[in-house]
């Protein structure tokens, strides 16, 4: 199927290769980094598909390629599947080989070994006995496989790459599973032939990187995980290698680059990127990031500066998921957990720049409170959706890393996102909060211990498990609370006027009890915010819920508050 710069197919491992089509992978493209847990995994599935009883076919999932002619294939994503794949048709290869090389067979093997090769793997120059290959691998692999694995030549052992160790063993490791269950050249060359036609792919063929990077974004946001970094760093490495053939600062772009995506990891870079990205320039989103990145960064000095760039935010972006982060200050460690457990990451941009800009820990602190404080109103208890709020930090992100800008000055880019106490109270005065879900839980015992140190100034650790939630009408009702309608326990059981916290030990054999149950130990707590709800109440039903929730909403209109925007 055909749409616009891009389309998509179903084929099979022999459509793919016995097609006469090259593939390649591009030059910076990620190493071949398969281990035995993954081999492993797949000869589990190889052997379930071949099987007598085993399922027609099996899956190998997304293979995007880019190509303008339709016959020259760059390999986007899937390298380390086909690589994998190449491997082991050549590793059944090397065993027809043997078995020819011993006289067994030796004529009919030659002519399946021949058939095989062709078909799946290209062809040897009689002459030279130079490798034509259907697949060609990157800078750091490509050498090992043409000229080792393709034409079946021992591969040395000392000297290589870590890559090419890792392709050296694969090798060896298809080797020895496939000799010992198949034993004849005929069976061997059937293993090959079944395979081929089991294993299918989704094809996406692509017309240049910007359409690469729109399925790549799709995917991804399906659920899909396919690299748009390394699309990244073939255009960047492209960049440096095209303007300047040093290797040694290809080698130092390399190192430089390792140690960044190592820190974050793959599959966070893209979000880091443009987290980065948005600190620093005017807003913009996922889609369009690669497309502006590719625009702007066109010479070696534009990558190495954008590189440069990277490394001073990235230990600052991986900090602002770890409280513990020895970056923070004691007092900042505090905010930087809230804004973890609100799970609030819109406003990373405006934290990178501010931890650039505001080298007083005192300043950074304040900022941290504030930010904390607007996210608990605008996103935990009103639920505002988060796009506006984006654009909010976005602006103020920009202004600040070109500006002279004070604390004072960032508070008051941020009013518009500061949720009004008039509206914080309606919002907070019937939120629901489902504790099924544990980070609703522990939002749940954050804002209660945080009203109870307001009216006691007495903190504790809320994640101790010295203490527990109590939903004081039960997730479970009992024949205690018939007064309660269904719909009623629907509506009010998650509501936050509903709940309250108690020492473990007391809370342990309350369950589902009644309310004039309930209420002598609620006396006897060591919480005045239980104490509260046993001695204003005699009974409970919604309207006491909705009047104490209405009580609690006033408590945390002063707890989360920012004086200068009140």
């Amino acid at each position: 199927m055909a749409v616009g710069n891009f389309s998509t197919a179903n084929q099979t491992y022999r459509m793919l290769m016995g097609n006469g089509l090259i593939y390649s992978v591009p030059r910076f493209q990620r190493d071949y980094s398969w281990t035995d847990e993954e081999w492993d995994d797949l000869w589990n599935d190889i052997e379930n598909v071949l099987s007598p009883e085993g399922e027609p076919s099996h899956y190998m999932g997304y293979l995007v390629l880019q190509s303008q002619d339709s016959k020259y294939f760059d390999i986007i994503d899937g390298q380390q599947r086909l690589t994998t794949l190449s491997i082991i048709v050549l590793a059944v290869l090397s065993n027809i080989q043997r078995l020819i090389e011993s006289g067994e067979d030796a004529e009919n093997n030659r002519r399946r070994q021949d058939q095989l090769r062709n078909s799946l793997i290209g062809y040897l120059d009689p002459v030279t006995l130079i490798a034509r290959s259907k697949l060609n691998l990157n800078r750091n692999n490509d050498n090992l496989y043409q000229n080792y694995l393709v034409p079946l030549q021992p591969a040395p052992k000392r000297n290589l790459k870590s890559t090419e160790h890792q392709m050296r063993k694969a090798f060896e490791w298809w080797q020895e599973k496939t000799a010992h269950i198949y034993r004849s050249g005929e069976a061997l060359a059937g293993f090959i032939d079944r395979l081929t036609d089991k294993l299918f792919f989704t094809v996406i063929t692509v017309s240049d990187e910007l359409n690469a990077y729109k399925v790549f974004e799709t995917l991804n946001a399906r659920g899909v995980k396919l690299s748009s970094t390394d699309l990244l760093k073939n255009y960047l490495f492209s960049v440096v290698h095209d303007q300047n053939q040093d290797e040694h600062e290809l080698s130092n772009l390399e190192t430089r680059w390792e140690e960044l995506v190592g820190k974050l990891g793959s599959e966070s870079f893209p979000d880091f990127l443009r987290a980065h990205w948005n600190s620093r320039n005017k807003f913009l989103r996922h889609s369009e990031l690669f497309k502006r990145i590719r625009d702007r960064i066109r010479n070696r000095e534009e990558v190495f500066a954008l590189l440069r760039d990277m490394m001073t935010d990235v230990d600052t972006y991986v900090a602002l998921s770890k409280p513990e982060d020895e970056l923070w200050t004691p007092e900042q460690r505090k905010y930087i957990g809230e804004l973890r457990m609100f799970n609030v990451r819109q406003v990373y941009p405006l934290l990178l720049t501010a931890c650039r800009k505001f080298t007083n820990p005192k300043e950074l602190r304040d900022i941290l409170r504030a930010i904390s404080i607007i996210s608990f109103r605008y996103n935990v208890i009103s639920n505002n959706p988060a796009n506006e709020q984006e654009r909010v930090y976005n602006t103020v992100a920009e202004r600040l890393a070109t500006e002279n800008m004070t604390f004072r000055d960032v508070l008051n880019e941020l009013r518009p996102i500061y949720i009004r106490d008039k509206d914080f109270i309606y919002a907070f005065s019937n939120k629901i909060l489902k504790t099924t879900q544990s980070r609703n839980k522990r939002v749940v015992r954050y804002i209660l211990f945080a009203i109870e140190q307001h009216i006691t100034t007495i903190s504790h650790d809320f994640d101790s498990d010295r203490y527990n939630l109590e939903h004081i009408m039960p997730e479970n009702l009992s024949e205690a609370w018939d007064h309660i309608t269904d719909m009623d326990h629907e509506q009010f059981v998650y509501r936050l006027g509903n709940m309250t916290i108690m020492s473990t030990a007391q809370n342990r054999n309350l369950g589902n009890a009644g309310f004039d149950v309930k209420r002598e130990t609620f006396l006897n707590s060591e919480f005045q915010l239980t104490q509260r709800v046993a001695a204003e109440n005699a009974e409970w039903n919604p309207s006491r819920i909705e009047h104490h929730q209405s009580w609690m909403a006033t408590q945390a209109t002063a707890i989360w508050r920012v004086a200068q925007l009140s």
